[in-house]
């Protein structure tokens, strides 16, 4: 599992990526088992990424009756995107902090993928973002992409672990980049400890 020291080293690589083709995989449909067999995958991992800004979300909050609730307001808008690749089996995951979705952020992704869990054939679960789908990007040898169906984010086990990881950071500002990862990786810390966290999260049918 990737710290957020690795993650920062990767922000800090060069984006340059090959323009060798991706490979294309046939959507992953309910023969799910099937297609791995086919593939000859060893394991399967969702991936997905999202982004998070100094601004987090807004949530209801409780306040007295007659009150307004207080809110802290800031102009300022920067970004990171949270890279996650989670085996739902086991919760062995990696996590990286990238600047932005673009193509080469992916292979920088991608390669630490393969450097983190070398030896084996791996499928990759992902959606149908333009990213993903750039021709620019050169899948590592042992990492196979298998595409969902178009429209159908809920199908990416990858998917509840941002809805909690924003969850817990609602109603808050961050003053820089530095502290919004700090706080991330405090959530983060949480899946290394105890990956189980994991398999409840993202270990469904």
């Amino acid at each position: 599992m990737a710290h957020s020291a690795a993650a920062r080293q990767a922000q800090d690589r060069t984006s340059a990526a090959s323009t060798e083709l991706s490979p294309t995989t046939s959507p992953a449909k309910k023969n799910f088992g099937d297609l791995l067999s086919a593939q000859q995958l060893e394991i399967a991992v969702a991936f997905d990424e999202g982004r998070f800004g100094l601004k987090m979300w807004l949530r209801r909050r409780w306040c007295p009756k007659g009150f307004r609730p207080p809110w802290i307001v800031e102009d300022h808008y920067e970004w990171l995107w949270v890279y996650a690749a989670v085996e739902p089996q086991t919760g062995r995951a990696l996590f990286l902090f990238l600047p932005s979705m673009q193509a080469g952020c992916l292979q920088i992704f991608l390669d630490q993928l393969r450097e983190t869990w070398p030896h084996q054939r791996i499928g990759v679960v992902l959606d149908n973002a333009p990213s993903h789908r750039c021709g620019q990007i050169h899948w590592p040898d042992g990492l196979v992409p298998l595409s969902l169906p178009p429209y159908s984010p809920e199908l990416n086990p990858a998917e509840p672990i941002f809805r909690l990881l924003h969850q817990r950071l609602a109603n808050r500002i961050f003053e820089t980049l530095d502290e919004l990862r700090e706080a991330l990786t405090s959530c983060l810390e949480a899946f290394w400890e105890l990956p189980q966290i994991l398999v409840q999260l993202t270990s469904y049918p």
